[in-house]
């Protein structure tokens, strides 16, 4: 008779190991809607340094961080998002970009592979000449892994591609990067070179390295300050978070 069930539902049912337990009971903290949680600060310091980018924060869920990502972007009325139209941003986070951010979705395929063809891309970006008529294209969003694709990775090539269509356009590129560690260890790349096209990448916690809340976002200081004060406004200020930081650390580090 079995004695141990493994749940395979989801990479987000797993548990805190004993390391994290210990080192959220230890955790130093302060208050960080101040700016004073050192455990936070640290964490957050290592992430972007991970991630290749300037600066780092902490937020609740991937939900909350593509969300804050795509209205940092879009903060004129009449913004409008290039989405996949398998992405989990469009399908899934119950169309907070429109309802909270009047964020206009413009949807492409998702291919089998996870991709969006980049012509279809370039098709899909609206004319500034239009503006009169048409909501104005200010963001392309990738999925890293494409969940809804069976998990497929997205190319560094790939990337690369769809990172020099957005800079030509004058657009900004976010990747939702929930799994974006998965990618990178399939792959064989640094996660650093997946996501230097970016102008931003939300890094899921909870789901590929094991740690039992949370998601980082990871961009420009000026990027991660209009981060910050988005995060207040959703609610996603969290005092003493060094707790959860302090188990986000213990779970990067892990081999």
């Amino acid at each position: 008779m079995a004695t141990k069930v493994v749940d395979l539902r989801s990479d987000t049912v797993t548990k805190p190991s004993e390391a994290m337990r210990a080192a959220m009971a230890a955790a130093d903290v302060e208050d960080d809607i101040l700016g004073s949680d050192p455990t936070a600060r640290r964490f957050e310091a290592e992430m972007a340094r991970i991630m290749g980018k300037e600066a780092a924060l902490f937020v609740p869920s991937g939900t909350m961080a593509n969300l804050i990502s795509v209205l940092v972007h879009c903060d004129t009325r009449g913004s409008e998002a290039i989405l996949g139209d398998n992405s989990h941003i469009h399908v899934y986070e119950h169309g907070g970009i429109s309802t909270l951010g009047s964020v206009h979705p413009r949807i492409v395929a998702n291919n089998p592979d996870g991709t969006m063809d980049i012509d279809k891309i370039v098709a899909a970006i609206r004319s500034r000449d239009g503006s009169l008529y048409y909501p104005t294209t200010r963001l392309i969003c990738l999925e890293n892994t494409q969940g809804n694709c069976g998990g497929k990775c997205l190319s560094v090539e790939y990337t690369d591609k769809v990172g020099e269509v957005a800079k030509t356009h004058g657009l900004k590129l976010h990747i939702d990067g929930a799994r974006i560690f998965n990618a990178s260890a399939a792959l064989g790349v640094p996660v650093d070179r997946l996501v230097r096209a970016a102008d931003s990448v939300s890094v899921g916690l909870a789901k590929g390295i094991g740690a039992p809340v949370g998601s980082v976002i990871v961009g420009s200081k000026a990027f991660i300050h209009k981060a910050t004060i988005l995060r207040k406004t959703l609610g996603g200020g969290i005092r003493q978070v060094g707790i959860l930081c302090a188990a986000a650390e213990v779970a990067s580090a892990t081999p």
